[in-house]
């Protein structure tokens, strides 16, 4: 490596697991070997920041890289936020967590290891991860980046032609998970699923995600009630993460919530298509992770997608619009966030 290159850090923070990349002044990245660490959240905020600072020093050891080098260094972690910087009420991380200015706290946690200040960007997960996919989907063009990433919850990002993240001027831009879905469309009735976020509206996230599986699968048990799942004894969390590997396997129920979820997300592609008119439209999220499905889930999901979404665009879109799978999979938010770093303080 050479040692007078600058280069930009990502450091991307879950509750459980922290992830670390880099990029060089040209935005490429140093590696796409994955660096994941605990982020030990239940130990306090001290234990945090402690783990960053050890996980930058190991991955630029790994890549025989050194702290000088270090332009600045981005940070992507969930919100919401009650400012720039400072964590609002998190889901899943400690209480104490709320009101903590974690930009102050990391900065002088950089400056003391480097032993200069370094530019501090920090911003939502879903965004930085977004910003990192739309720079390898857009290649040469300068197209508008719409993404929407499926997981534990919702991840979605609008990114400009600036490369950069919708933010919002309260931090809240593209929030869209909790959006309502149209679900009436696919024949559904009754009361709307209930979500994390506390809404009664039915967000689109109750419909996609993981975290919406339990209700999903309770309401596909009613129509396949001889399933073993039906009077299985396993906690639910068991059942529901069971039921990617059964898709994959053919079993109808399990295909059907599947197919579902691709419905709901493609209603609301088409959604967000209409307010954002992006060029490409990625859908990210471990269903698109070839470490974990199989080519014909993965195309599956995508075409059912795609079908459900094209009618419901103008037809300038339908004959335009891009809409493909991610390719960084974990690596998107923390190389995201070396991205953000770099655009915004380039040196």
């Amino acid at each position: 490596m050479n040692p007078s290159r600058k280069i930009f850090i990502g450091t991307d923070s879950g509750a459980t697991t922290t992830k670390f990349a880099a990029v060089w002044e040209n935005g490429e990245a140093i590696t796409t070997k994955l660096l994941q660490r605990s982020t030990s959240s239940e130990k306090g905020r001290e234990a945090v920041i402690s783990g960053w600072v050890a996980g930058i020093t190991e991955f630029l050891a790994q890549n025989e890289l050194t702290w000088s080098q270090v332009q600045s260094v981005g940070l992507a972690i969930p919100g919401p936020y009650e400012r720039y910087g400072v964590f609002g009420k998190t889901p899943n991380l400690p209480a104490s967590f709320s009101g903590w200015d974690v930009h102050k706290d990391y900065s002088s946690a950089l400056a003391a290891k480097i032993g200069r200040a370094v530019p501090l960007a920090v911003g939502n997960d879903g965004n930085y991860g977004g910003v990192a996919e739309a720079r390898i989907a857009r290649g040469n063009s300068r197209a508008s980046v719409a993404m929407l990433m499926p997981g534990s919850g919702l991840g979605c990002a609008f990114i400009g032609t600036d490369g950069l993240s919708l933010e919002g001027d309260t931090l809240a831009g593209m929030e869209a998970g909790h959006m309502s879905a149209p679900v009436h469309l696919l024949g559904m009735t009754g009361k709307p699923f209930t979500c994390g976020c506390g809404r009664d509206w039915g967000c689109v996230e109750a419909y996609t995600t993981i975290s919406g599986l339990p209700q999903l699968l309770a309401e596909q048990l009613k129509k396949h009630p001889q399933h073993e799942l039906a009077s299985s004894t396993a906690p639910i969390k068991e059942k529901v993460l069971s039921l990617r590997n059964r898709a994959q396997k053919g079993d109808p129920l399990a295909v059907e919530i599947f197919d579902f979820q691709a419905r709901v997300m493609g209603l609301h592609v088409a959604d967000l298509v209409m307010a954002l008119d992006p060029g490409i439209f990625i859908i990210g999220g471990g269903l698109m992770d070839p470490e974990v499905t199989t080519t014909e889930f993965r195309e599956r999901y995508m075409r059912i997608i795609r079908e459900t979404a094209i009618p419901y665009l103008w037809p300038g879109q339908r004959d335009t619009i891009k809409i493909i799978p991610a390719v960084l999979g974990d690596l998107s938010q923390a190389i995201g966030a070396a991205l953000v770093a770099l655009y915004q303080n380039p040196g």
